[in-house]
């Protein structure tokens, strides 16, 4: 039976790990490894690591600091920051990372998403699609580069094509949201939900647990994941590694079958 999984995201910014707000401000937060050996003692459900400086300063993954954190990771990790070949996802999985997360590749070559399939496993290629609300009408918009780049591709057609293509997961990322713990975009993530078949993940706003909780409890077995929640505590955001114990868990994972 599927079920719900919380996952944390990380963000690497100059080898440091960081939270933006809006894609903007990164606030340095810790020691990427150190937060890798936190959560493994808190048994977090997988685990999404992406380096933002990689795609938008035309730069390969660290592979160098990627064996690092699989090395020391002991959940499921998905990886995403300067992906643009089959050679390179298929390195990070020999590498033990479980699946690779890209953005800006997938939007300029959506058929890449077949090449990357076949050489990592469906399973394996994550989309990741940056969305925020742009112009006078305030339509759905995609972005690329930390929400620098606006694209013409409507984000809702773009999704469907990865869909038919053969990406085994897409992250929807609201970039209004990011950083902000006001709660998930629910109306950009309903469209999302009804349109796709394939698992989802949302990001962008989660602020405590019941954002969580109704992201399940609407959408059903999702992906909830989020950044300032697992790495704030407090509302003046004191750095601080957390994640659910067993019983919170246990309460959202069950959530959409009361």
């Amino acid at each position: 039976m599927l079920r719900s999984r919380i996952t944390p995201v990380l963000l690497i910014h100059k080898n440091g790990l960081v939270k933006t707000v809006k894609f903007k401000d990164p606030k340095y937060v810790g020691d990427p490894l150190n937060a890798v050996r936190i959560f493994n003692e808190k048994e977090v459900d997988e685990l999404i690591v992406i380096d933002i400086d990689r795609s938008s300063q035309g730069l390969t993954p660290d592979f160098t600091l990627i064996e690092k954190m699989a090395s020391e990771c002991r959940m499921p990790l998905c990886y995403g920051g300067g992906i643009k070949t089959p050679e390179e996802a298929l390195k990070l999985v020999n590498l033990g990372v479980e699946k690779v997360a890209m953005s800006s590749a997938l939007v300029d070559q959506p058929n890449l998403a077949k090449e990357m399939a076949d050489a990592v496993g469906q399973q394996s290629v994550v989309a990741v699609l940056d969305i925020k609300k742009s112009g006078w009408n305030k339509k759905y918009r995609l972005f690329t580069n930390n929400g620098k780049n606006e694209i013409k591709s409507d984000p809702f057609d773009l999704a469907l094509e990865l869909q038919s293509i053969g990406v085994g997961e897409i992250v929807v990322n609201s970039i209004d949201n990011d950083g902000t713990m006001t709660g998930y975009d629910m109306k950009l993530n309903e469209k999302m939900r009804d349109l796709l078949d394939l698992p989802i993940t949302f990001l962008g706003g989660a602020g405590n647990l019941n954002d969580i909780r109704q992201l399940i409890d609407v959408f059903g077995p999702v992906g909830a994941a989020a950044g300032s929640l697992f790495v704030f505590k407090g509302k003046y955001r004191a750095v601080l590694i957390n994640y659910p114990g067993e019983k919170d868990k246990y309460a959202l994972y069950n959530q959409s079958a009361e």
